[in-house]
């Protein structure tokens, strides 16, 4: 199997990709119902969703492996605090099973990837010199 090239810009990373669809689609039910008028809520689940993206790419820019390690551990957690906001979401009947299980399988996605990236990094930065 052929290595991958790397990244030269943080649009190229598939973590990223795939944080920016979860970001599209928690506005998509966070814009509608009961779930729009609940603005606390609602707000809180949008910027986690929107820091999991940014902490990829301001890792990413920063250049260096250790601080890219550091700001994908912090989107990690941003992903793991969107997947509690959405408990709270499905407890309140702002969003339904089936849109709970579709965002939380996105969230548990993007969380995957970010795991495997970062310890990608991690093992990049400890063989270097």
């Amino acid at each position: 199997m052929p290595e991958r090239s790397p990244a030269q810009r943080f649009e190229d990373l598939i973590a990223w990709q795939k944080a920016r669809e979860l970001t599209r689609r928690v506005y998509e039910v966070t814009g509608t119902g009961n779930f729009a008028k609940d603005f606390g809520l609602r707000d809180q689940v949008r910027r986690s969703s929107v820091s999991i993206m940014a902490n990829i790419a301001e890792g990413f820019e920063r250049a260096r492996q250790s601080e890219f390690h550091q700001f994908l551990s912090i989107a990690k957690s941003s992903c793991a605090e969107l997947r509690s906001h959405l408990y709270v979401a499905y407890d309140a009947n702002h969003i339904n099973a089936n849109t709970f299980t579709g965002l939380m399988g996105q969230a548990q996605e993007v969380a995957l990837v970010l795991g495997g990236l970062r310890s990608a990094v991690h093992r990049r930065r400890t063989n270097q010199p």
